[in-house]
C-alpha cells in the first residue's frame, strides 16, 4: 500500500528547477576580426573629431584586452558602423600608385634556432606575427609604410628574443606577459592625434620581448601623408 501511495504521489511532484531551467550560452569569444573591425570603427571615429587622442587610447587598450565579443561592442556603441559614410575615392598620384598595389593584412616572422629580420623601407601589414624558438627576430619600423592607422605585432619568444624598434613621433602601446623572461614596452604617445599606433601584444617564456622608439629616427612626412590617405 505505502507503495500504490508513493506511486500516485510522484506524478504530482513538482519538477526540480535545476533540471528546467536552461542553462546560458557561454559569451562568444572575440577573434582577431572582431577586433580589428572595432579599431577600424575608432580610428574613424579619430579622424572624424568624434574621439579625441586621450579617448581613442583608452578604448584601443580595451579592444586588445578584451576576450569576448560582448567587451567589444560597448566600446563603439556611440559611434556609427565603420563603412556607414560614403568617402570619394581619389585617384593616387604616379609614385603612390607605384607604391601603393596590394595592401598587406599579416605578415609570419619565424626563427627557430635562427634569425630574423625584418627593417628597411617595407610595407607593413595590419598584423605581424612574430615567433622565436631558441631564435632572433628583429623588427626595425623606422623606415617603413604605414597604409593603415593601427598595426598589430603579435610576439610569442620561448628561449628566444624579439627586438621592435619605431620610429619616436607615433604612438607605442603594449600589453603581455614574462614568464622566467621579459617584456618590455616603453610606451610612447606621438603628438600628432593621426599618428600611426603600433601595439604589441607579447608573451614570453625564458625569453625576452623588447619594444622601444630609436632615437632620433622620425617620419618624415608623416602629416601630410595621413592626411593624403584620410581624405581619400
Amino acid at each position: 500500500m505505502d507503495l500504490e501511495k508513493h506511486a500516485k504521489a510522484d506524478p504530482a511532484r513538482p519538477a526540480k528547477p535545476d533540471l528546467i531551467k536552461h542553462a546560458e550560452p557561454p559569451a562568444l569569444r572575440a577573434s582577431d576580426a572582431d577586433r580589428d573591425r572595432i579599431a577600424d570603427i575608432l580610428r574613424d571615429a579619430l579622424a572624424e573629431g568624434r574621439l579625441d587622442a586621450v579617448e581613442h587610447s583608452e578604448r584601443i587598450d580595451a579592444v586588445y584586452r578584451a576576450k569576448t565579443v560582448g567587451e567589444l561592442e560597448p566600446l563603439v556603441q556611440d559611434l556609427p558602423a565603420s563603412g556607414a559614410r560614403t568617402r570619394p575615392v581619389a585617384a593616387p598620384a604616379p609614385r603612390e600608385a607605384a607604391e601603393s598595389q596590394m595592401p598587406v593584412d599579416a605578415e609570419n616572422l619565424v626563427a627557430i634556432f635562427s634569425a630574423s629580420t625584418r627593417k628597411g623601407r617595407w610595407r607593413v601589414g595590419r598584423r605581424t606575427n612574430v615567433f622565436s624558438l631558441f631564435g632572433s627576430v628583429d623588427i626595425d619600423l623606422t623606415e617603413a609604410l604605414f597604409e593603415q592607422r593601427l598595426t598589430v605585432i603579435n610576439a610569442t619568444a620561448i628561449f628566444g628574443n624579439v627586438d621592435v624598434r619605431v620610429p619616436e613621433n607615433l604612438s607605442l602601446r603594449g600589453n603581455g606577459t614574462g614568464i622566467f623572461g621579459n617584456f618590455e614596452v616603453h610606451t610612447l604617445e606621438a603628438d600628432d592625434p593621426e599618428a600611426p599606433v603600433v601595439v604589441v601584444n607579447g608573451y614570453s617564456v625564458f625569453g625576452n620581448i623588447e619594444a622601444r622608439p630609436k632615437r632620433g629616427k622620425l617620419i618624415a612626412d608623416l602629416h601630410q601623408r595621413l592626411r593624403k590617405r584620410l581624405e581619400s
